[in-house]
C-alpha cells in the first residue's frame, strides 16, 4: 500500500501518533470552547433570559454536534482499519460511503428538528423563556447541513493521519464565529437571533476548505473519484456500528443536561439553570485534554486493531488517559484559581451581576469532574477504534445517564441536598462510571493480546 508521511506516523510507534494528532485537535477544540464562552458571554449581556434560553437549546445543539463528531467517529474508525490492514481502495470506498451519509443525515434532522422544535423545548421546561429560545434555536437548525458535515470529513482526515486539514477548518469556523457575533447581536442589533446567525453561517468557511482540498486541489491521500466509489451497505452499516452509537452517546449526554436543568428548574428556577449554562462552559475547557487524546486514540487504536497489532492498541489506552489525565490536573488548578475572574467574563453586566458568586462557587466544585474523565474517554474512544461502538455506548449511558442522575437524584431530592446535591451526585456517578470503563477496556484488550477474543476481520 502507498504511504505518505501521515500514514507513516499513524501506523509507526502508538505514543508518538497520539502526540502528533492529539495536540492540534486539542488547540481546534479549544477555540471551538472558546467560541462557545465568548457566545455565552455576549449574550449574557442581553440578560438572564436570553443566557438561560441558550442554556435549554444547547443540548439539542450538541445533538447536532454529537451526529457530525459521532458518524466522523465512525468513518475514522472504519477507515482507519482499512488503512492498518493496507487495504487503500476499501479506504477510499469508506470516505466516499461516509460523504454521502452525511448529506443525507443532514437534511433528515433538518425536517425533524424544525417540525418538533418548539414541544421539545416545552417539554424541556422552557416555556418560561420560549420565544428568546424558538428565536435562537429554529435559526441553528436551518444551518443543519454546514455544522453535521465538516466533522464528518474531518474524520475521514483524522483516519489518515492528516491532522492539519481535519483541525485547521474546525479553527477556522471559531474564529468567524467570533467575529461575527458582537457584529450581529450589538452592532446589527439582531440580539439573540444574531448569536444564531453566527453559530450557523460561520461552520460554511470550514465546509467550503475542505471541499476545496477534496474535489478541486485533490491532493489528499484519500480519493474521492467517481471510479473510487462501488456502493456497499455493509459499508454504510460499518460506519453506522460506531458512528450511530458516538451520536447516542452525545444524545445521552443532552439528554443528561436537560434532565440536570429541569432539576435544577425545580429546586432552584432559571438562575440555576444559568448558573449552570455558564459554569458548565468553563468545565468543559478541562475536559479538552481528555477529548482530544481520546479522539487521536480512536485513529491510532483503529490503525492498530487493522494490523492485528493488538499490543500497540493497550500503549494507546494507556498513554492516552495518562496523558490526559496529567493535563487534566493542570487545568482543574487553573480553574479553581480562577474561579472568580473566569465566573466575571458571565456577570460583567449589570442585569447578571448577581450570578458571579453562584458561577464560580459552581465551578470550584465541578473542576473534580474533569479529573476522571480521561479514563472514561480513553475506554469509550479506543472502544470505537476497534469498531465496538455498541460497547463504548452501553459504558457512557451506564457512567452519564444511570449514575450520574441516580446520585443526582438521591443526593438533590432524597436527602434534600437541593441543587449542591444534584452537583455531588453528578461527581460520585461519574467517578464511578469512569473506573467501570476503565476496567472493563483493560480486561478486553488483555484477552485479545491473548487471543481469547477474535481480533480484526479487515
Amino acid at each position: 500500500m502507498e504511504m505518505n508521511e501521515n500514514v507513516e506516523m499513524i501506523t509507526g510507534d502508538p505514543k508518538k501518533a497520539i502526540n502528533k494528532l492529539a495536540w492540534p485537535l486539542i488547540a481546534s477544540m479549544l477555540l471551538v470552547f472558546l467560541n462557545n464562552i465568548i457566545d455565552s458571554i455576549w449574550v449574557a449581556g442581553l440578560g438572564p433570559d436570553p443566557l438561560a434560553a441558550i442554556g435549554y437549546v444547547t443540548p439539542l445543539f450538541m445533538v447536532l454536534v454529537g451526529v457530525g463528531n459521532g458518524i466522523g467517529a465512525g468513518a475514522t474508525s472504519l477507515i482507519s482499519r482499512f488503512i492498518g490492514a493496507e487495504k487503500k481502495d476499501d479506504a477510499n470506498n469508506a470516505a466516499i460511503h461516509s460523504a454521502i451519509l452525511s448529506v443525507l443525515i443532514s437534511l433528515v434532522i433538518t425536517v425533524i428538528a424544525l417540525l418538533s422544535l418548539e414541544s421539545l423545548l416545552k417539554l424541556m421546561g422552557a416555556s418560561s423563556v420560549l420565544d428568546y429560545a424558538m428565536d435562537y434555536g429554529v435559526i441553528i437548525f436551518i444551518f443543519t447541513a454546514p455544522i453535521i458535515i465538516p466533522p464528518i470529513f474531518g474524520g475521514a482526515f483524522r483516519a489518515e493521519g492528516d491532522v492539519k486539514r481535519a483541525t485547521l477548518p474546525i479553527a477556522i469556523i471559531a474564529i468567524v464565529n467570533m467575529i461575527l457575533d458582537p457584529i450581529f447581536i450589538y452592532v446589527l442589533g439582531w440580539g439573540i437571533s444574531g448569536a444564531a446567525l453566527a453559530t450557523g453561517m460561520a461552520p460554511i468557511f470550514g465546509l467550503l476548505m475542505m471541499l476545496y482540498w477534496i474535489f478541486i486541489k485533490k491532493d489528499t491521500y484519500l480519493s474521492y473519484n467517481k471510479e473510487d466509489f462501488h456502493s456497499d451497505f455493509s459499508i454504510y452499516k460499518d460506519i453506522l456500528a460506531v458512528g450511530i452509537p458516538a451520536s447516542l452517546e452525545q444524545l445521552i449526554m443532552a439528554a443528561l443536561a436537560v434532565t440536570v436543568n429541569f432539576m435544577l428548574t425545580i429546586v432552584s428556577g432559571s438562575i440555576a439553570v444559568a448558573v449552570y449554562t455558564a459554569g458548565w462552559r468553563l468545565i468543559s475547557l478541562g475536559l479538552l485534554p481528555a477529548i482530544g487524546v481520546g479522539t487521536a486514540a480512536i485513529t491510532v487504536s483503529g490503525v492498530a486493531y487493522g494490523a492485528k497489532k493488538y499490543e500497540n492498541i493497550r500503549t494507546a489506552l494507556r498513554y492516552s488517559a495518562k496523558l490526559g489525565l496529567a493535563a487534566s490536573i493542570i487545568v482543574c488548578i487553573l480553574l479553581y484559581v480562577f474561579a472568580d475572574q473566569l465566573a466575571f467574563i458571565f456577570s460583567y453586566s449589570e442585569a447578571s451581576a448577581h450570578l458571579l458568586p453562584l458561577i464560580a462557587a459552581f465551578i470550584q466544585l465541578m473542576c473534580l469532574f474533569i479529573l476522571y474523565v480521561p479514563f472514561g474517554a480513553s475506554a469509550g474512544n479506543v472502544f470505537q477504534g476497534l469498531g465496538k461502538g455498541t460497547t463504548s455506548f452501553i459504558l457512557t449511558t451506564f457512567r452519564e445517564f444511570v449514575l450520574v442522575l441516580i446520585f443526582a437524584y438521591l443526593l438533590g431530592f432524597v436527602f434534600n441536598m437541593g441543587e449542591t446535591g444534584i452537583y455531588y451526585g453528578m461527581l460520585l456517578g461519574g467517578f464511578i462510571g469512569s473506573v467501570i470503563a476503565y476496567v472493563y477496556i483493560e480486561i478486553y484488550v488483555d484477552r485479545l493480546i491473548k487471543g481469547k477474543i477474535k481480533g480484526s476481520k479487515i
